[in-house]
């Protein structure tokens, strides 16, 4: 069948969130260039821009920050992991001080340049901002030491994830007022490859609470809550739903169980699915990388639609370029077929 690489309209993008039919299962986040494939391929990847990426995301520009208490040559430090800038817990309320001003006069500006572009072109808006409570907090004390603290210092651990909650339903609440977007984007990783990075009650206790606070605040401003969270995230999604949490990216391969998160959640969570960067794109065939997009797009996408499709992270260093073009190629072209016969289309 003949296909457009046209983006779609916002109207579709949000008939494939609120399984409404859409015409092709949308794309985003798919022409996400990791570490050392520009290397790699340099100029050659331009021409990939041809394919689209259905939705604008972006979130507020922030300038640098300084923290007059943090030295980490003095501290020793070597490694994301070994501790940031809240590396003793006697500087919290210096560091919740510096958390960005949402009423700060001109905070949209460098902003509205991408909003009103999406705007012109009908595209669904995304205001994002990476790093939600559990990311943040790992950089700000590093693994090890916030791990403990869920048992040594719960109360300082809840003091700054209001804060962070404060500061993040302002952010929205300023986006909101000033460009009215789609959705909002956040991050956090919050599984490795076999299971999560805590117990389902800690995050249940530290985590869960503030979830609901951004998803109460994105209902209330009529936007999509959508999230990434690398790794098995299988024994929250009920949670996640249930805070909220309208999309959720990538279902990552060989960590989550596809068919039976698809079959279980599927009714009451979109699914931006995220094509496995770490194997299939990089050592498979471009033809089993088109039959991955197309086993991807049978097991998620719904007669309703509930499916978006994108990178499951960046794409990196040593992936073929005719597997990049495949995968997007294929994205599009069995995203408008998978939709017709969906939609009961004969084509």
């Amino acid at each position: 069948m003949e296909y457009s690489l046209e983006p779609l309209p916002k109207e579709e993008v949000i008939a494939a969130i609120e399984r409404r039919g859409p015409v092709r299962i949308p794309m985003l986040m798919n022409i996400w260039w990791g570490e050392g494939l520009e290397e790699q391929h340099g100029a050659r990847l331009d021409s990939l821009f041809r394919y689209p990426t259905d939705v604008v995301m972006e979130g507020f520009r922030f300038p640098p920050v300084e923290y007059p208490w943090y030295d980490p040559e003095a501290r020793g430090k070597i490694g994301h992991d070994s501790g940031g800038v809240l590396w003793d817990w006697r500087y919290l309320d210096d560091y919740i001080a510096t958390l960005p001003d949402y009423n700060a006069p001109g905070l949209s500006d460098a902003t509205k340049l991408y909003v009103d572009d999406a705007r012109a072109k009908n595209l669904y808006y995304i205001f994002s901002k990476w790093g939600l409570f559990f990311e943040p907090c790992w950089g700000l004390r590093g693994m090890q030491n916030l791990m403990i603290d869920y048992y040594e210092n719960p109360d300082l651990i809840h003091k700054l994830n209001d804060a962070l909650c404060d500061n993040t339903c302002g952010l929205i609440r300023r986006a909101a007022k000033d460009f009215q977007p789609n959705g909002f984007w956040s991050s956090d990783d919050l599984g490795h490859q076999q299971q999560l990075m805590m117990r389902p009650e800690t995050f249940r206790e530290f985590l869960l609470p503030y979830y609901k606070r951004v998803g109460k605040t994105c209902k209330e401003f009529g936007m999509h809550f959508w999230l990434h969270s690398c790794g098995d995230n299988t024994e929250i999604i009920e949670d996640l739903i249930e805070a909220g949490v309208n999309v959720f990216h990538p279902v990552q391969k060989h960590a989550m169980k596809e068919q039976e998160i698809a079959a279980k959640y599927g009714d009451r969570m979109t699914f931006l699915v995220g094509f496995d960067v770490q194997d299939k794109i990089v050592n498979g065939t471009p033809e089993e990388v088109r039959a991955e997009v197309r086993y991807l797009m049978d097991t998620f996408d719904r007669p309703d639609g509930g499916m978006c499709i994108a990178a499951g992270n960046g794409i990196v260093g040593g992936t073929p370029f005719e597997n990049i073009e495949v995968f997007l190629d294929e994205s599009v072209r069995y995203g408008y077929e998978h939709r017709a016969k969906m939609n009961g289309v004969k084509r």
